[in-house]
């Protein structure tokens, strides 16, 4: 027991890693949107067609893997290495064409690959865990969090270069991350063989009311996640416009979503304390609650501003 302990701390920083580095591929599109416009002739409403595709194609993605219960048939390990890379090249694929379609269709492929990423990467450190699971997952969503956020800021680091660099950087940072799963990180000696996919069973588990709760409280949970994730730069741009502010949108936009990351670490080492239903509740209270003050956010100072900003980011993940 005392090696497996040891085990999954040496390997969990490598999932975490991993995780944070192949994830970024999420959020690339959405922070080069301006210029992806300018590329592709988008209209004004293709941010959320391009949001929007990616998560179709990671609902299409998870509802395959399931179907066919690839994790369970397979090396986690591989799976999650083959999604990176696969992910990789779909989004490099991005500045090779030249249609609006190709490129929705693209990034509707990032999403498929996606669903190998992070709920693989989520199962393989389970399967390094019997114990403290709660903990490892919180470094595991934070990493995810801080690789959504990571495109902003490689947009102003290269500003001065095209939006190529954001999708390159992307995509060589899943290849990183898949390889060092693969070359360093075995199947963890807690694995199970899963169960036959039943679809029956979706309908039986409703049927418990803790189950219920804490579905619908995630399904509002997610509507409202990545709705904040895609719109956090045209708030900042909205609050210059009408308080004549200069805030930079792509750190700003960084430091938003990137609070999220050390929440979810908090969060982890809270919900062992206080137990997981009240964390999340706690979480989407002041979250639903920031929600409804951002109508009124944008006639605030802008230092009030920027930690309402903060404060949202972290309580919406």
């Amino acid at each position: 027991m005392a090696n497996h302990s040891a085990t999954a701390k040496r390997i969990l920083p490598l999932i975490v890693f991993a995780q944070f580095a192949c994830t970024s591929l999420w959020f690339a599109g959405n922070a080069v949107l301006p210029e992806l416009q300018q590329a592709f002739h988008l209209s004004v409403s293709s941010m959320g067609n391009l949001t929007s595709s990616v998560q179709l194609g990671f609902i299409l993605g998870t509802l395959v893997f399931a179907l066919l219960s690839i994790s369970d048939r397979f090396s986690p390990s591989k799976v999650f290495f083959v999604c990176a890379i696969a992910g990789a090249i779909v989004n490099f694929s991005s500045t090779l064409v030249s249609s609006s379609s190709s490129l929705f269709m693209l990034r509707g492929s990032v999403g498929f690959f996606l669903a190998g990423i992070y709920p693989v990467g989520m199962k393989i450190s389970s399967d390094y865990h019997e114990k403290g699971l709660g903990k490892a997952l919180g470094y595991l969503v934070g990493a995810l969090v801080v690789g959504t956020a990571l495109p902003h800021l490689i947009r102003i680091l290269s500003a001065s270069l095209n939006w190529h660099m954001v999708i390159y950087s992307t995509s060589a940072l899943a290849i990183l991350g898949g390889c060092i799963v693969y070359l360093f990180v075995p199947d963890g000696p807690f694995r199970k063989q899963g169960s036959k996919f039943d679809l029956s069973l979706c309908f039986t588990i409703f049927k418990k009311k803790e189950f219920r709760s804490a579905a619908f409280g995630y399904f509002g949970h997610m509507w409202e996640l990545y709705t904040v994730w895609a719109f956090i730069p045209f708030l900042i741009i909205y609050y210059n416009t009408q308080n004549t502010s200069q805030l930079n949108v792509g750190l700003w936009s960084f430091i938003t979503i990137a609070s999220g990351g050390v929440a979810c670490v908090l969060g982890g080492y809270w919900a062992e304390k206080r137990g997981s239903s009240k964390t999340a509740y706690l979480a989407l209270l002041i979250s639903g609650v920031c929600c409804i003050f951002s109508i009124f956010s944008f006639q605030v100072p802008t230092s009030i501003f920027l930690l309402f900003l903060i404060l949202w980011g972290a309580s919406v993940v």
